[in-house]
């Protein structure tokens, strides 16, 4: 009686179903292993701006820094320094290099930030942040000393809120706020509000309003117009404010569970400020 072939190289019998797969896979593989491999050619990028050539934001950009005696302190969230769509390296090319600062972080205690607790305590001090105890800007700068400085707070509004109430320091100073109707022009990002403003738009005001000059405000805007239209010409979608799509039923997330977000999402339907 014979017996089954087993397979083995000795014995000179045929494969297996599962060997002849294998081979059949090798010998298929073999041509593409002497194939030319394609290198990753990164887009030639602007040495300034680091944005590719074709979207280069320099011609936008004032040809010399603007020069302004109000001087900004932009405590930016961790969590913004990541984003690439973002507006303060805008802001900053505007301005020079000592008018303004960006300090990265979400605790500010005064052992760690001597010259960030010093311009808090200065009496020439302002803090742009909403809220019942804010004086209207404008208003202020029509009795306030020059030069001053300006505090803006970068991040989402939630990060803001948290970095604001959660570091003494930034209740030193006056608080102050825009009251403006103006709409964002930040329109690749969703806004909580249609009146909600973006980082380099707060300060482009802010400075046209101390030094009062409104050429200020339509130089520092510039780069952000240019930036929202390059991308729009490359895909990207108009973001509408969350308060626009609740009021116009487009808002197509779920509502949340938790009952302080829901609320928030009522009054901003009713017009009601938060």
């Amino acid at each position: 009686m014979e017996t089954p072939a087993t397979g083995s190289e000795e014995s000179g019998a045929a494969e297996g179903p599962a060997e002849a797969a294998v081979g059949r896979e090798d010998g298929g593989c073999e041509g593409l292993w002497e194939l030319p491999v394609e290198r990753c050619v990164r887009r030639a990028e602007c040495g300034r701006c680091r944005r590719p050539r074709k979207v280069c934001l320099c011609p936008f950009f004032p040809v010399h820094p603007l020069k302004v005696s109000t001087c900004l302190y932009i405590i930016q969230h961790p969590a913004e320094e990541s984003r690439v769509l973002r507006t303060v390296p805008l802001l900053a090319a505007c301005l020079p290099g000592d008018k303004c600062k960006v300090l990265i972080g979400r605790r500010f205690g005064e052992d760690r930030y001597p010259e960030l607790a010093a311009v808090c305590q200065n009496s020439n001090t302002l803090i742009l942040y909403p809220g019942a105890e804010a004086a209207n800007l404008e208003e202020v700068a029509l009795i306030f000393p020059s030069p001053s400085t300006i505090i803006i707070i970068d991040g989402t509004w939630s990060q803001a809120k948290d970095i604001f109430y959660k570091n003494s320091l930034f209740r030193l100073p006056k608080q102050v706020e825009l009251k403006t109707s103006i709409s964002s022009q930040y329109v690749i990002r969703t806004q909580p509000t249609n009146t909600c403003l973006s980082t380099l738009e707060c300060a482009a005001i802010a400075l046209a309003i101390m030094e009062k000059n409104d050429g200020i405000r339509e130089t520092i805007l510039r780069p952000l117009q240019a930036l929202c239209s390059f991308q729009l010409q490359h895909g990207a979608q108009i973001h509408h404010s969350k308060e626009h799509l609740l009021k116009n039923g487009l808002y197509d997330k779920p509502m949340p569970k938790n009952k302080r977000k829901l609320r928030r999402m009522e009054l901003l339907v009713n017009n009601v400020k938060i």
